[in-house]
């Protein structure tokens, strides 16, 4: 197929790239002209992704009419963010009928829409409308490392498409009607992920680390069924599946940005030393707010957002989660 990838960060080279691998004509959008140009010329990010060269006839631009021009299909990676000046500047120049899968996890900080619903609001078509998600880290795609992930739309069809579209040797795809879920777990993850990075730049330990990646996802579950999504999906790749790589990967922007915080880093300083975005720090405001209006408790997000934008000292918040009053496991809020 002719598709265009609107973002070239790391995770849409790696995309691009594979795509390209899988057989498509692949044009990648880049929003800065003077990065455009020598990604076209070097056809390397040496800073994002070193070692890791486009194929020579993928055709890199900052012109969004020319990286959209006769698309079938179009890949989101943009930062969430930048999802809507983003589409602003593609609405005019989007081609008819051509589908898009989001690639973009996270939720937008102002109005706490998922990207799919941003998307909504300039496609103005659900049934053009797909998200991929699920533990696929760019470092480990792009070296052809073997990768799960989940496309999920409200129509099948759709789904199926997209599956087809990105499945490979070593890039496995499912299917999934659950775009609320699969969004919500994409989203929600990143900010036990900073959870996790605290909890290893204290040092607690193992113990901690897997409680909080368990106790997690039960607060995720737990917010994205309140809200309409299906048990089965935070079980999944998108889910479960999601929140382990985010947690434990070397390779996981969300939980570096903790283990700085968690060795005395302010939040202001940890972002000053990141090279990519690390989506959990506006996810966590975001979802606070969802829980808050669903009435559902996120004690460990709050504690999270507390250290980021509330100045209270990681320590602290471990001391406010594990003073919690004792409780039964098997919620029946849950499953």
């Amino acid at each position: 197929m002719k598709l265009c990838v609107l973002g070239a960060g790391s995770w849409g080279i790696a995309l691009s790239a594979h795509l390209h691998r899988a057989g498509h004509d692949i044009r990648l959008w880049e929003h800065d002209p003077a990065r455009a140009e020598l990604l076209q010329q070097t056809r390397e990010n040496k800073i994002l992704l070193p070692g890791i060269l486009l194929p020579a006839n993928i055709f890199v631009t900052s012109r969004m009419q020319e990286a959209l021009e006769g698309r079938e299909g179009v890949v989101l990676v943009v930062p969430s963010h930048v999802v809507r000046p983003t589409l602003q500047k593609a609405a005019t120049a989007w081609p008819k009928g051509a589908w898009v899968a989001c690639a973009t996890k996270g939720l937008e900080e102002q109005s706490h829409l998922r990207m799919s619903q941003v998307l909504k609001e300039y496609i103005k078509d659900d049934n053009l409308i797909s998200v991929l998600s699920g533990p696929s880290h760019a470092e480990e795609v792009s070296r052809k490392m073997p990768t799960t992930v989940v496309a999920a739309s409200t129509q099948p069809a759709l789904s199926k498409t997209v599956q087809g579209v990105f499945h490979s040797d070593y890039f496995r795809v499912y299917t999934s009607t659950d775009v609320l879920g699969v969004e919500l777990g994409g989203s929600l993850k990143n900010v036990i992920a900073i959870a996790a990075g605290i909890s290893d730049g204290l040092v607690l330990g193992d113990n901690s680390k897997a409680a909080l990646m368990t106790r997690g996802l039960h607060e995720i579950t737990r917010l994205g069924l309140a809200l309409g999504a299906q048990p089965q999906t935070f079980a999944g790749l998108a889910g479960m599946g999601d929140l382990i790589v985010t947690c434990c990967s070397r390779h996981s922007r969300n939980r570096l940005l903790g283990e700085k915080i968690g060795k005395g880093a302010s939040l202001e300083q940890a972002l000053a030393e990141m090279v990519m975005v690390a989506e959990g720090v506006k996810s966590s405001h975001a979802a606070v707010d969802l829980a808050q209006k669903a009435k559902v408790e996120v004690p460990i997000t709050e504690e999270v957002y507390q250290v980021l934008f509330k100045n209270k000292t990681a320590k602290d918040a471990v001391k406010s989660l594990m003073a919690r009053a004792a409780r039964t496991e098997q919620d029946p809020n849950v499953w």
